[in-house]
């Protein structure tokens, strides 16, 4: 056989031999993903989105905004559904996990899970939502901001009798008449919840959708209002503290998806700690009298906060 012959045969072998090599390589690694390449990002840092919900409530949405931006400004990717509606239209969906941070408030939010709750301070009522929360979302820290029922005067009446706290109310030597929601009257912190809790009896007023006007006017001296009412700053008005708990305390929790709340709490909890009864106060003013976005109303708080 000639020489050249014989290069041409070794040349086909070697060939067929590094083919079936690489045959056998490839197949091996196609049957075993875990020798895989790496990925080249870094394993540290998630790259799930937080999606972040809010009620169609202005206060709602300017504290689920300041969260949005507070992860961002933190390195999160995040998705706002905001303007979603009452509780019974965004709770299915964070239970489900499609929302994974949601503004709420304690009281209101430990009654949609137990109607038959009996708590009623802050305390009993942030120890009892921790039990009654479903599997797969829990809550990070309580802000002391709160937006719940209350009993608020004037700021000229609050002085004239010296009021501090509503247990005051009993050195009030003129008639107290209560203005409020028609419901109020038989609702167990109406009139009948002042004489058995504070010993306190009032006159009751239906005034409905006119009792902040009421309230200013003098037709009623004392008046159901809720916390985080921007006419509360706007009007100099004096929400009575409540220290036998004749409310429901309902602060400001963000309820978060269990599955990623350690690692938002560090950027989350310094903002609840941060937002007082009057700063939520403020920022609703924002919104309701100079007519601020959201978004602007968020971004200059945190910055005012170093958050």
């Amino acid at each position: 056989m000639s020489t050249a012959r014989h290069s041409r045969l070794r040349l086909v072998r070697t060939a067929a031999i590094l083919a079936g090599a690489s045959l056998a390589l490839a197949g091996c690694a196609s049957s075993n993903p875990l020798e895989s390449e790496p990925d080249d990002g870094d394993s540290s840092t998630t790259t799930d989105t937080i999606v972040v919900g809010s009620q169609a409530y202005y206060s709602n949405e300017i504290i689920a905004e300041i969260y949005a931006q507070a992860l961002e400004n933190a390195g999160f990717d995040v998705e706002r559904q905001f303007q979603i509606g009452q509780r019974d239209a965004y709770m299915p969906s964070i239970e489900s996990g499609d929302i994974t941070l949601f503004p709420e408030y304690t009281g209101n939010l430990l009654q949609y899970f137990d109607p038959e709750t009996d708590a009623r301070s802050a305390e009993d009522v942030n120890a009892a939502l921790a039990d009654a929360l479903p599997d797969g979302i829990t809550v990070l820290d309580v802000s002391s901001a709160s937006d719940q029922d209350s009993y608020t005067v004037t700021a000229e009446f609050a002085e004239a009798n010296s009021l501090t706290t509503i247990a005051d109310l009993a050195n009030v030597s003129e008639e107290l008449v209560l203005g409020g929601p028609p419901e109020l009257e038989a609702r167990e912190y109406g009139p009948e919840g002042l004489l058995s809790v504070y010993g306190i009896e009032v006159g009751f007023q239906a005034t409905g959708d006119t009792t902040f006007e009421d309230l200013v006017a003098g037709t009623v001296n004392l008046a159901n209002i809720y916390t985080a009412d921007p006419r509360i700053e706007t009007s100099g008005l004096v929400v009575l503290e409540d220290p036998e708990g004749l409310f429901l305390a309902s602060n400001v929790v963000p309820v978060v998806n269990a599955d990623i709340a350690d690692e938002i709490a560090d950027v989350i909890n310094p903002v609840s700690a941060a937002l007082t009864p009057e700063g939520l106060v403020a920022l609703n003013v924002q919104s309701t009298e100079e007519q601020m976005s959201s978004a602007d109303i968020a971004a200059a708080w945190l910055e005012e906060q170093g958050l």
